[in-house]
């Protein structure tokens, strides 16, 4: 199985954990998915109104320079692990 479709399956897989992770893994999902899918963050930070889409990009910036093979691997880890406990 290829990389693209080992990350497409722990998609999937995240989206059928039984239990919602806490807010600091999910942020770390977003990022490792973002990455993984479109590279390092681009455009604007949102603004301190928006507290959630702010924090979601910041965490995705936190990953630049990430390659993008390397972003699904700890994306695919990180959902086994989950799916784990």
């Amino acid at each position: 199985m290829d990389m693209q479709a080992k990350f497409d399956a722990a998609v999937a897989a995240s989206k059928t954990l039984k239990e919602r992770p806490d807010n600091a893994t999910l942020l770390q999902l977003y990022a490792l998915y973002k990455q993984g899918s479109s590279g390092d963050a681009d455009g604007k930070r949102p603004g301190f109104t928006d507290l959630v889409g702010r924090a979601k990009f910041v965490a995705w910036a936190g990953l630049k320079g990430t390659a993008k093979e390397a972003a699904m691997q700890q994306y695919i880890d990180l959902v086994e692990a989950l799916q784990k406990t």
